[in-house]
């Protein structure tokens, strides 16, 4: 969870800074009072951690300020909903959101300066570290004082330790501490940050004993300043000194850090202390809750990602339906004039439906782009949950294996050359599996030679009817969605069916492909379809116009049929 000095200081200055401006309209005044009332409620609500509710404001109080052309309020109204998208996972829809307060920016200021610095959190999370970079400095040209840069510049030292370059991050925060201005008033949260990221890099480079002093004064500043959230960070790098040579007292410290950022409902922070907890061997109670708060989040933070965007389209619907009817207001009025005007009214007639097809083409340019974000936030989803559950957890067993046994001796030096060989093929696997797909005449070659891998001396894969498709009528999405699918169907037949018999028949008639998959193997109840990662297969399916139904029962095998048009 997104954290931001910076959002908090603007808040500051706004709320204290900004003079009302009079107007001698009276439409005007009603509108600026009811935005004003929206922006105040949304600061309440997000104060409360009413996210949803609180991005509604906002964007109700945005709109508001457009009508009176108030830059200096749609700047701010901007600001917090990109910062409750960045709170809640969202970063894309975080620098979509910020982009759209750029026109509005008219001189170098704390709104130029957040913005940017907000750029540089979202690129940070999405490991752009360069551009992150890039933004924070342009935040630290834009701000108006010594204290402000301290955020931007604390920021670029956490990206370096990111990157391992350790000495640069240090160099940052020895400059930051050695400022006088540490001293003056609400400078303890920043001091006792840029005091534990020192520590932190200070251990990083091998200094071990420098590191854990600096990173004890911190947390000393942050129990006495209350700072709670901030001794977060503090356990969380404690955690990680003692996991080396003493296991006990980092348990302590990453139990610490898991229970004030379950007090805080801070996601991000509750799987990192997990992830210590099970790393140092802890009960497996803490794996479950690793496993099952890490599935959780996605699906959490894709709702919000979801309820954003359904805020954003609904507002700029009713934004154009009030247009409209403003517009049909208007030539019921001109249908009362004279005939001397039907020529206007042509033309007014004429403009009025080239403004529909523009509006037309860029809703169905909109609906498009909203589906390519969603297909890319679902396939990221998928890779990193194949990257979770397989492939992560084989690289840590064979650390672990380099950790405990001998590789001097020759059997364990081939088994461990094995477990790598091994890794490496997953990882080709999970490579091809996201390729670009032939849709091509080899089509048909490819996916026979894809679904043949799957055969070995456990499972025998039995293809029917590839031959039999006439491919160049198919249409490549469809052929995209077929390869996809069926793949999915064969790594949950490895992960989960253990089947010996597989069957996968291809057949057609007038106007529909057929494909019938069947296993001999464990099989499951249907309520836990999802859970296996089948609801892809069904996503694609429906995106094509086709239809896909499962039929399972445990120990009574995995049967699944495919629809689609032609």
């Amino acid at each position: 969870m997104i954290r931001s000095p910076f959002l908090f200081l603007l808040i500051a200055l706004f709320v204290f800074s900004c003079a009302e401006k009079t107007s001698t309209s009276i439409d005007d005044k009603d509108i600026r009072e009811k935005a004003f009332q929206f922006r105040e409620k949304g600061i309440a609500q997000l104060q409360e951690k009413n996210f949803n509710s609180a991005f509604y404001s906002f964007n109700k109080s945005k709109i508001s300020y457009e009508k009176i052309k108030d830059s200096a309020n749609i700047v701010f109204n901007l600001i917090q909903m990109a910062s409750i998208q960045q709170i809640n996972g969202d970063y894309y829809g975080s620098k979509e959101t910020l982009t759209e307060a750029l026109p509005y920016i008219k001189r170098k200021d704390i709104y130029s300066a957040s913005i940017n610095n907000f750029f540089g959190i979202a690129d940070k999370e999405l490991s752009l570290y360069d551009d992150a970079i890039s933004y924070y400095k342009e935040a630290i040209k834009d701000c108006t004082d010594s204290i402000s840069k301290q955020p931007p510049l604390n920021n670029i030292a956490v990206v370096y330790i990111q990157q391992k370059n350790y000495n640069k991050a240090i160099s940052i925060l020895k400059s930051i501490l050695n400022k006088k201005d540490l001293d003056s008033i609400l400078s303890s949260k920043t001091k006792s940050r840029v005091l534990d990221n020192l520590g932190f890099a200070y251990f990083k480079i091998g200094k071990p004993d420098k590191g854990l002093l600096l990173m004890n004064e911190s947390l000393d500043l942050r129990t006495r300043t209350e700072d709670f959230y901030g001794s977060i960070e503090s356990y969380l790098h404690l955690a990680e000194y003692y996991s080396k040579n003493d296991v006990k007292k980092s348990n302590e410290y990453a139990k610490k850090a898991y229970e004030i950022a379950t007090k805080f409902n801070s996601i991000d922070e509750r799987l990192r202390a997990l992830a210590f907890l099970v790393s140092n061997g802890s009960e497996t109670k803490y794996g479950k809750k690793y496993i099952s708060l890490n599935d959780s989040i996605i699906k959490i933070r894709n709702n919000f990602k979801n309820k954003f965007a359904k805020i954003k389209y609904d507002s700029k619907k009713e934004k154009d339906e009030n247009q409209k009817l403003k517009l049909e207001k208007a030539e019921n009025l001109l249908a009362l004039q004279k005939a001397k005007y039907q020529k206007i009214f042509f033309i007014i007639g004429i403009s009025s439906l080239f403004l529909l097809l523009l509006y037309l083409r860029k809703f169905y340019q909109n609906r498009n782009r909203i589906e390519k974000i969603k297909t890319a936030y679902s396939t990221e989803t998928r890779i990193a949950k194949d990257i979770h559950d397989g492939l992560a957890n084989d690289v840590f067993h064979a650390i672990t294996y380099t950790q405990t046994q001998p590789l001097t001796n020759e059997s364990n030096k081939e088994n461990l050359l094995q477990k790598l060989d091994d890794i490496y093929s997953r990882v080709r696997g999970i490579s091809r599996e996201n390729n670009d797909i032939d849709t091509g005449s080899n089509f048909p070659n490819n996916l026979k030679a894809m679904l043949s891998t799957y055969n070995s001396s456990q499972t025998n894969v039995i293809i029917n009817g590839v031959e039999k498709i006439n491919w160049d009528s198919v249409d490549d999405l469809k052929k995209i969605a077929i390869q996809r699918v069926l793949h999915e169907l064969m790594v949950n037949m490895k992960k989960h069916s253990e089947a010996p018999v597989v069957s996968i028949k291809f057949n057609t008639d007038s106007n529909s492909l057929l494909i019938d998959y069947s296993d001999n193997g464990k099989g499951c109840e249907k309520s836990k379809i999802i859970k296996n990662g089948l609801q892809n297969m069904e996503i694609r399916i429906l995106a094509v116009k086709g239809t896909i139904t499962f039929e399972t029962e445990p120990n009574k095998g995995f049967k699944v049929k495919i629809t689609m048009p032609k």
